[in-house]
C-alpha cells in the first residue's frame, strides 16, 4: 500500500522541518511538499494534490483558511488539518467552515499528530481535546437555544419559575394570571418538548443529553 501523501503550510522554519521530520519517520506517510506561504501552496498544491494537507491559519500574507478555500474545489480528494496555536472559538468554527476536517494545537505531541494524520486518512475528524469540547458546548447552547424557542415567551417565563421552584399558585400570583392559565401553560409546554413533568422540562432545556 503507497503511502499517505502529505503537504505542509507552515512559516515558521523549525515547526515545519519539525513536522516533515517526525512524519517521515512513519512508513506509512510521506511529506511530499512543504510551503512558507498560502501563495506557493495555491500554485502547487493542485498540481499534485497530496492525501492530506496541514495547515497553519496564521501566515504572511494570505491566511491558512482562506488558502484552504482557495484550493479545496481544486483538490476534492484532499483533506485538510489545521495546525495552530488558536483556540479561540471564531477561529475553530472558521476553519471547519472553510472545509478542514482536523483541527490540532501546536502543543499536541508528535507522536499524537502522526496518528491524527492516519485517523484523518481513515474518515477520522481528529481534534485536541480542548477543540473537541468547544464544539460540543457550542452544539449543547444551541440545542438550548433551539428548544427554548419552541416555547412562547409567557411558557418560558414559567418554565424558569417552575425551575425556581414555585408551585403553580405561587406562579400565578406572581404573574397576575389564573391557576387555571398557569396549568394549561404547562401543560403546552410538557407537549412541545415531549417531557412528563417539571423535573423533565426542566432538564431538556437547560442540560441537552451529551454527544
Amino acid at each position: 500500500m503507497p503511502p499517505i501523501t502529505i503537504a505542509i503550510v507552515e512559516d515558521l522554519d523549525e515547526v515545519r522541518d519539525g513536522l516533515v521530520y517526525f512524519i517521515n519517520l512513519d512508513p506509512e506517510l510521506d511529506v511530499i511538499e512543504a510551503f512558507g506561504t498560502a501563495e506557493e501552496a495555491i500554485a502547487s498544491i493542485p498540481v499534485n494534490p497530496p492525501d492530506i494537507v496541514i495547515m497553519d491559519i496564521n501566515l504572511p500574507g494570505m491566511s491558512g483558511i482562506n488558502c484552504i478555500l482557495e484550493i479545496k474545489d481544486s483538490c476534492p480528494g484532499t483533506q485538510f488539518m489545521m495546525f495552530t496555536v488558536y483556540e479561540n472559538d471564531d477561529k475553530v468554527f472558521e476553519a471547519l467552515k472553510a472545509g478542514a476536517s482536523s483541527y490540532l494545537l501546536k502543543k499536541t505531541p508528535p507522536a499524537s499528530i502522526v496518528e491524527s494524520l492516519k485517523d484523518l486518512y481513515r474518515g477520522g475528524s481528529p481534534m485536541s481535546s480542548n477543540i473537541a469540547r468547544k464544539l460540543v458546548s457550542s452544539y449543547h447552547t444551541k440545542e438550548t437555544t433551539a428548544r427554548s424557542l419552541l416555547l412562547s415567551p409567557r411558557e418560558n417565563e414559567i418554565l424558569e419559575l417552575l425551575a425556581k421552584g414555585l408551585l403553580y399558585k405561587e406562579i400565578a400570583d406572581k404573574l397576575t394570571i389564573a391557576t387555571g392559565t398557569v396549568r394549561q401553560h404547562i401543560h403546552k409546554i410538557y407537549e412541545k418538548l415531549h417531557v412528563q413533568n417539571r423535573t423533565e422540562a426542566i432538564n431538556k432545556v437547560r442540560n441537552p443529553p451529551r454527544l
